[in-house]
């Protein structure tokens, strides 16, 4: 399973009154490396064909982190789709080599020319498996 990795580095907006990353940070983060990961991977003819959408986030909080530090991000998908949905694990590890936040999140394929949920193309997953 080819993983995608991304670095962040937390900023003054992604800090809330308790002085680390928001909860709420964390999701768009998420969801930022994971679109990132299939802009990295899809091919062009299948990003003009479908989009995601997030279902499910199940998120465990291991650690927290301030303004100014960076977290490695690492997104992989164990599984093949099951019909229209395929789980996404992702890992924030800090620079201590500490992981600070897990997430399995579930994302359902939409084609953008009937806006319905399709089942996963096995040429739209292949390159995320492999």
């Amino acid at each position: 399973m080819p993983s995608y990795t991304a670095t962040i580095t937390a900023g003054p907006e992604d800090i809330d009154e308790l002085g680390h990353v928001n909860n709420a940070v964390w999701v768009k983060w998420i969801q930022d490396v994971a679109v990132a990961h299939w802009y990295a991977v899809a091919a062009p003819e299948h990003e003009a064909a479908y989009f995601w959408v997030v279902t499910r986030h199940e998120i465990d909080y291991r650690g927290n982190v301030s303004e100014g530090e960076t977290v490695t991000a690492e997104t992989w998908v164990p599984h093949s789709p099951r019909g229209a949905r395929f789980d996404r694990h992702m890992k924030f590890t800090g620079a201590d080599g500490k992981v600070r936040v897990e997430a399995k999140t579930t994302w359902a394929i939409i084609d953008r020319a009937t806006q319905r949920l399709i089942r996963v193309p096995p040429e739209v997953a292949a390159p995320f498996l492999d």
